[in-house]
């Protein structure tokens, strides 16, 4: 889980970097050619353009530094935290859902991937299996029964382990 953030992040930098020392100093030139630089509204875009990626580029260098900085064997073992699996029962809808705790770039609520700092994802961290939980969200109160429960630790040891000829 963590290598995968990590490893889209460092696309995503490679891929800003690029347009921010190559394509936008392009533009900027092609742009300062055209004359009267009041009235450039390419010129005054390309601007625009390199202040946010440069901003954007800042903003991914301290997230991963901050991904980086994760202990993943500080997160709990047998509680909900970031990387777990959880299986919920709702029990005013009387159905179950399954929930994944990730970062929050990488939440994606239809596949299943919850935000660690969502509301579900604060009101489920720190529970363990067999719990019942009251959420406050937005639509109003949520209750849940923890089902199951596979955390971090528990994923890391089921995953396959590579063989010495794959190393």
């Amino acid at each position: 889980m963590f290598r995968q953030a990590i490893e889209r992040l460092e696309k995503e930098l490679r891929q800003l970097e690029r347009e921010y020392r190559h394509d936008l100093p392009k533009e900027i030139k092609k742009a300062l050619a055209m004359g009267d630089l009041r009235e450039n509204a390419e010129y005054h875009a390309a601007l625009e353009r390199q202040s946010y990626v440069k901003a954007k580029i800042g903003n991914i260098k301290k997230r991963l530094q901050e991904i980086s900085m994760i202990k993943v064997e500080a997160l709990p073992k047998d509680k909900v935290g970031l990387g777990s699996t959880v299986v919920l029962y709702d029990l005013k809808e009387e159905k179950e859902i399954r929930y994944e705790l990730v970062f929050s770039e990488d939440a994606d609520v239809p596949r299943g991937y919850i935000s660690i700092t969502s509301p579900i994802g604060k009101g489920l961290a720190g529970r363990r299996e067999g719990e019942e939980v009251a959420i406050q969200v937005p639509s109003g109160v949520k209750r849940f029964e923890i089902i199951s429960l596979q955390t971090v630790h528990q994923k890391e040891i089921a995953a396959p382990q590579p063989s010495e000829d794959e190393e």
